[in-house]
């Protein structure tokens, strides 16, 4: 009996990253992402289905069911908290550090007032925060957080930094890092034990496409 597979990807950096793995492991997609309005797209082994959604949805698809396993940022689980989930494999992609931004002149280690922070990751921002022992107010945005403390609207930002060139562009500097991210496998739990071998299979293929070495 065939026992059919989920992927969940975001298009983007993760989608352009994992697919040479999958490539290593035999498993290509039919339809191009880059051209078909398809959200659930077909591969070249009939049992396994790539569905594309959003990065911050992928931990929630997989949470409930609606993917067996998918491929997110460590940012985004952070966020999320991972109930639900196995997180099986780093897969050392889609490298970047989640730091805490501002002006070069601020810190957000001694606040002259109770700060102001915007950002989408506004869990981690809080835990960050009050581990520090900073009752910081935390506003929520989605996009162009670099403007955030341009016009006034926060002290710092909470965000991931690739090269940092936009921060510097926009006159602010990395301050606080709190971690650094790369892309991890993540499994349903419910899924690993309905789809053991099966699951199990991919997550070895995987972690061969990582160290090919290791299972030669």
């Amino acid at each position: 009996m065939v026992t059919n597979i989920t992927l969940a990807l975001s298009k983007g950096r993760i989608l352009d990253e994992t697919r040479p793995l999958l490539a290593d492991m035999g498993i290509e997609l039919v339809d191009d992402p880059g051209s078909s309005r398809k959200l659930i797209l077909d591969t070249n082994r009939p049992d396994i289905k790539v569905v594309i959604v959003r990065a911050t949805d992928t931990p929630t698809y997989v949470q409930y069911g609606a993917a067996d396993l998918g491929v997110v940022g460590k940012d985004v689980l952070l966020e999320h908290g991972g109930e639900g989930l196995y997180e099986p494999l780093d897969l050392g992609i889609a490298r970047c550090r989640l730091m805490v931004a501002g002006f070069p002149h601020t810190s957000p280690a001694v606040p002259q007032r109770r700060p102001r922070v915007a950002t989408k990751y506004i869990n981690v921002a809080r835990r960050h925060f009050a581990a520090r022992g900073i009752q910081a107010e935390v506003i929520k945005l989605y996009g162009s957080m670099e403007l955030a403390p341009l016009v006034g609207l926060a002290d710092y930002i909470v965000d991931v930094v690739d090269t940092g060139k936009t921060l510097r562009a926009n006159g602010l500097l990395p301050l606080e890092h709190i971690a650094d991210i790369s892309s991890r496998l993540i499994v349903n739990k419910a899924a690993m034990k309905m789809k053991h071998a099966a699951l199990r299979a991919l997550i070895a293929a995987f972690a061969c496409a990582l160290q090919p070495e290791s299972c030669r």
